[in-house]
């Protein structure tokens, strides 16, 4: 693995000179701001004080990494204030709440747009800002459910899988948001543009992340049931297959060409049904099944490797960043004694990198307060600490 070599704050990258605000929250508004502050941005995140109450280490946090943190008690009669100095010095600020609750801390989108005309307001939410259930609360899990994109993972004759967070969350939340402020950011700074408020809803997001299944559910090339589609592990060419070790192998040889290399490889090309029989699909899936079987996953991965037949060893969290190519590719970097993902995408011109770790809450206010002139948060940091 690689290890991220420029310790300093403000690195440069594509976002280099772009000031964000991060009301503290979780889910998928810090991952967001991580996204921006990975590709340059200055983000300052505005803590409160006692912290999340999550429980995790914020040394580990690492959706808090290359950002700096300051505490402001929301609550107290000057945090108000305190956070409307910072979004007027601010590109974009980025919350969170329940609607309606950052109006009521005296920190929404018509106060600041008041301190600062050009700001992009960026709001994240699973429901929307409006709607029946806007005012409800909820999680990853129900905001995929409700889309029906929950509904197409797993197995026919079983629950819906879920996919920890990362389809709602992260795809269809933290993605669109940073789409969605960098778009209204363009705006803004065009000759006549202005700030405005974007409205992130999970819902939204991830609705859309289905279109292409809409598209072929229209055409009716799609099943509206999990398990009995080309993409959904209905398919036997298509899906995970366990082996000797008790491991896995993914395979994906959907064009005819890379599946006559798979066949082949796997020893099946002269004994298996016809692809093309959707009738065999299920006596193709045994041999396959039975094949994989035979040997363990390293043994396969040897078999496969240097091929076309799309084939690939299912690895772990931690076995992940040992993988050649990611480490040839530095998918994966080091940074304070912590192995992590590396930003991404990459850019030739304007590199982004890992240079500093997770925030840790408030550390960062001496200096926020002094590179952005906001020397409220002096005084706010002494209440707050006091």
């Amino acid at each position: 693995m690689a290890t991220a070599g420029n310790s300093a704050h403000g690195t440069r990258g594509p976002l280099a000179g772009v000031r964000v605000v991060e009301l503290a929250g979780i889910g998928p508004g810090p991952f967001a701001a991580m996204l921006l502050a990975d590709l340059g941005a200055d983000v300052v995140r505005v803590d409160r004080p006692g912290g999340a109450g999550l429980g995790i280490d914020p040394a580990h946090d690492l959706t808090n990494r290359n950002k700096r943190s300051v505490l402001v008690d929301l609550k107290a009669e000057d945090g108000p204030d305190t956070v409307l100095d910072l979004a007027g010095r601010a590109d974009i600020l980025i919350e969170g709440y329940r609607p309606g609750v950052a109006e009521r801390l005296g920190v929404g989108p018509d106060a600041c747009l008041a301190r600062n005309p050009r700001l992009v307001y960026g709001r994240m939410t699973g429901w929307g800002q409006d709607g029946p259930l806007a005012e409800r609360a909820g999680h990853d899990i129900a905001y995929i459910a409700l889309t029906g994109t929950l509904s197409m993972i797993g197995k026919p004759d079983e629950p819906p899988t879920v996919p920890a967070n990362l389809l709602g969350d992260y795809a269809g939340g933290s993605l669109y948001l940073v789409v969605g402020v960098l778009a209204a950011l363009q705006h803004a700074r065009t000759p006549g543009g202005s700030g405005q408020v974007v409205d992130a809803a999970i819902v939204d997001g991830t609705a859309h992340l289905a279109m292409m299944i809409h598209g072929m559910l229209a055409a009716g090339g799609w099943q509206d049931r999990r398990g009995s589609n080309l993409l959904d592990g209905g398919c036997p060419f298509y899906g995970s297959y366990e082996t000797a070790d008790g491991e896995y192998m993914a395979v994906g040889p959907l064009e005819q060409r890379f599946y006559a290399e798979f066949s082949e490889l796997l020893g099946i090309a002269e004994t298996a049904p016809d692809r093309g029989d959707l009738s065999r699909w299920d006596e193709l899936r045994e041999v396959v099944a039975a094949r994989f079987r035979t040997r363990t996953r390293a043994e396969w991965t040897e078999v496969f490797d240097g091929s076309d037949a799309c084939v690939a060893p299912v690895l772990s969290l931690r076995e992940a960043p040992h993988h050649p190519h990611l480490a040839a590719r530095a998918t994966f970097v080091e940074h304070g004694g912590l192995t992590q993902p590396a930003p991404a995408p990459r850019f030739s011109a304007t590199p982004a990198s890992v240079h500093s770790g997770p925030a840790l809450p408030g550390a960062d206010t001496e200096d926020v307060a002094a590179d952005w002139d906001v020397p409220a948060l002096r005084t706010t940091r002494k209440d707050t600490t006091d």
